[in-house]
C-alpha cells in the first residue's frame, strides 16, 4: 500500500487528474458554444439547421448519411474553436515568454585542427591532441 500511496502523490498523477477534469470542462462549454452559438448561425446562413433527416436506402439498408454530416460538422466546428480560442493564444503567450529569455551559454568549442567538438575548459583536443589557445 505504501508504494500505491507514493504512486498516486506524485505530482504527475495529481497533474493529470486536474488537466482530465478541466479538459471534461473544457469540452463542455466547447460544446455549448458549438451548439449553442456557433450552428444556428451556419443554420440561419443555409436554412438547415440539422442534417440528421437526410437518409439514402440501397436494398433495404438505411444509411444515415446525415447524422454522420452533423457529426462531422460538429468535429469541425470544435476544432476550429479549439484552435481559435486555446492553441493560438497559448502559442502567443509561449513566444512571448521565450522572447525575453538569454540564450544558454555554449558548453562545447570546435578544435581549431580538426574541427570537432571540445568541452570549452579543454585545453588540449581529445581527438587530435594539439594544444589549444586561450
Amino acid at each position: 500500500m505504501k508504494g500505491f500511496k507514493q504512486f498516486l502523490m506524485r505530482g504527475n498523477v495529481i497533474d493529470l487528474a486536474v488537466a482530465v477534469v478541466i479538459g471534461a470542462a473544457f469540452g463542455a462549454v466547447v460544446t455549448a458554444l458549438v451548439k449553442d452559438l456557433i450552428t444556428p448561425i451556419i443554420a440561419a446562413l443555409v436554412s438547415k439547421p440539422d442534417f440528421s433527416s437526410l437518409v439514402f436506402t440501397i436494398n433495404g439498408s438505411r444509411f444515415l448519411i446525415g447524422d454522420f454530416i452533423n457529426a462531422l460538422v460538429s468535429f469541425l466546428l470544435i476544432a476550429t474553436a479549439v484552435y481559435f480560442f486555446v492553441v493560438l493564444p497559448v502559442n502567443t503567450v509561449m513566444a512571448r515568454m521565450r522572447r525575453g529569455a538569454a540564450p544558454a551559454d555554449p558548453t562545447t568549442k570546435r578544435c581549431p585542427e580538426c574541427m570537432s567538438e571540445i568541452p570549452i575548459a579543454a585545453k588540449r583536443c581529445a581527438f587530435c591532441t594539439s594544444a589549444l589557445t586561450v
